[in-house]
């Protein structure tokens, strides 16, 4: 199979400047990292702009790129010149647990990833930092907690010790929630509410109305993971809307909030007394008249 453009995996212009083409790698390398794109197929296109990268960014690499293209970087193509593929490989936690990726001269794409955006080791530690799950009420994974772990680990000596360490959790992790402490990854097990439904940093919960608060609005106390405030349902909602409450939802790790939807169902009287029959009976005579008008 011939191998993509340099040029069309980055997203950028052969007249492309130095500034674009590092940006446009920084954007996809995020994106496409197997730690934190999990969709099959992640980590081949990560590889394909690490590779693209590489070439682009050299000034001399690309100039021979320009001219030869992907013949230039073919090691059958060169006389002479010893050497061969690069192998490496890397667990990604699911699928295919060792995947195999050639890069044909290149560097690891682990270290051109941490060259770009920091943090020593970042290719090795992700390769082989043990990971832990931490289960979390829902509470602790909206208010944030600190909780004490025990783990495993092998000192100066190779031998197998427990240790104990403290793990402040921040406020609006969610359930598979991946973060780094130390040389470990934890992934955070959320339990789940029993008055909120959770997706990402929206919350959503329902309220029981009657027919009457539906066709002549109310004002109805909700609670939020921010605490209780007042919903106003307009006059004529519809059994099944949504009231957003802006802002009231977890809050986001990278700061602000997301929002809280309350959901309006009707609730029927299941044995109504003599009076209320009466009254519906009115309202159904009523209805009844006025569809008779047209």
């Amino acid at each position: 199979m011939a191998k993509k453009d340099y040029y069309e995996i980055l997203g950028v212009s052969k007249s492309a400047s130095e500034a674009e083409i590092k940006s446009a790698y920084r954007k996809l390398a995020r994106a496409h990292h197997p730690d934190i794109d999990k969709s099959s197929g992640a980590a081949e296109r990560f590889k394909e702009v690490s590779e693209a990268y590489q070439v682009l960014s050299d000034l001399q690499k690309k100039q021979s790129y320009d001219q030869f293209g992907h013949a230039a970087f073919d090691p059958s193509a060169r006389s002479g010149q010893a050497g061969g593929w690069q192998t490496y490989s890397w667990s990604t936690g699911g699928g295919n647990p060792n995947i195999q990726f050639d890069f044909g001269g290149f560097e690891d794409p682990f270290e051109l990833f941490e060259q770009i955006f920091g943090g020593a080791g970042f290719g090795e530690a992700f390769r082989r930092r043990p990971t832990y799950q931490l289960n979390l009420s829902f509470d602790e994974a909206i208010k944030g907690a600190t909780k004490e772990v025990e783990i495993e680990s092998r000192n100066s000596q190779g031998r197998l010790e427990r240790k104990r360490m403290k793990i402040k959790v921040p406020p609006g992790v969610d359930n598979g929630t991946k973060m780094r402490f130390g040389d470990l990854d934890i992934v955070f097990q959320v339990n789940r509410s029993p008055e909120f439904l959770r997706e990402g940093a929206d919350i959503f919960s329902e309220i029981k109305v009657t027919i009457p608060q539906l066709v002549l609005g109310d004002v109805f106390e909700v609670l939020t993971v921010q605490g209780k405030v007042k919903v106003k349902v307009p006059p004529g909602t519809q059994p099944g809307s949504l009231v957003k409450l802006k802002g009231k939802g977890a809050p986001r790790i990278g700061g602000g909030h997301g929002d809280h939807y309350v959901r309006v169902n009707l609730e029927i009287p299941q044995n109504p007394s003599k009076q209320e029959k009466q009254l519906y009976e009115e309202l159904y005579n009523l209805g009844s008249k006025k569809k008779s008008w047209f």
